[in-house]
């Protein structure tokens, strides 16, 4: 069930808010489901180059706020917030609303966040390098910033080739089944000159132990910090299962000498 399931669809309500928060009635539903499509379509193609992780869309009686979850916040917010004003005005034309408040939230780890790390491998796909060196480009990167585990799966006509194959790269641990383990994923597409390009990322942050507010503009502080606790321990364990082979190597160096002794006395 891990594998078929869309891993943030699957942990919705137990370790995961809802990127979409809002009330609607039967009549208004599909509207506003669509509005939500068409804002976030636009978004993603306006700011090309923004790093958008995310865009979280709420909305009151009159009043819609977007959040948009970035690492290049300076790209979104413009020179003097030029380009947001900009942005929010063009918002107002599509939904048709008059109260239309932009929040933006930089994304201080990127290389921790599946959306990002999908759309550089896709980039870089697309400006013909070479597939694998970037994947474990990424993968090197997220372990180094403290992940537990990543996956990484493209699919297409890699490099170019006439048959279109399917390769997985992992490193680490992604228990997918597991729902209180925080995984993020992503799912993008490179453009390239010989087709398209899929690429999917699972990106493991460990394990979430306590409750944790599913308000998807939360940024967890302290997750990250248990996290290096985590890391911290299972080094200790590392330790101490190093201790037992220095115990086993003495043994085995033990049993030896007594071999030896052993053969020096059937010789005497």
């Amino acid at each position: 069930m891990g594998q078929k399931t869309n891993p943030i669809g699957a942990r919705l309500g137990i370790i995961r808010g809802w990127e979409s928060n809002w009330y609607g009635s039967r009549k208004d539903y599909a509207t506003k489901l669509i509005e939500d499509n068409k804002i976030r379509t636009y978004l993603n193609a306006r700011i090309n180059k923004g790093g958008i992780a995310k865009i979280v869309i709420e909305r009151t009686l009159n009043k819609l706020i977007v959040t948009i979850h970035t690492s290049k916040p300076g790209i979104i917010i413009g020179k003097g917030g030029g380009e947001v004003d900009r942005i929010k005005e063009e918002l107002k034309k599509l939904t048709g609303k008059d109260d239309v408040q932009i929040n933006i939230l930089e994304i201080r780890r990127p290389e921790l966040d599946a959306n990002i790390v999908a759309d550089t491998i896709a980039r870089q796909i697309e400006n013909r390098i070479n597939y694998k060196r970037a994947i474990k480009m990424a993968i090197a990167s997220a372990l180094r910033m403290g992940a537990e585990g990543i996956k990484v799966k493209v699919a297409g006509r890699l490099g170019g080739a006439e048959i279109a194959r399917t390769e997985e790269i992992k490193q680490g641990r992604t228990p997918l089944h597991t729902l209180r383990m925080d995984i993020d994923y992503a799912n993008v597409f490179a453009l390239t000159v010989y087709g398209k390009i899929g690429i999917k990322v699972w990106i493991c942050k460990g394990e979430v132990l306590t409750k944790r507010d599913l308000n998807p503009n939360f940024v967890g502080g302290k997750e990250g910090g248990q996290g290096n606790e985590r890391r911290g321990d299972r080094r200790d364990d590392h330790g101490h299962r190093g201790d037992h082979r220095d115990h086993r190597g003495d043994r085995r160096g033990g049993g030896e000498r007594r071999g030896g002794g052993e053969r020096r006395d059937r010789r005497n």
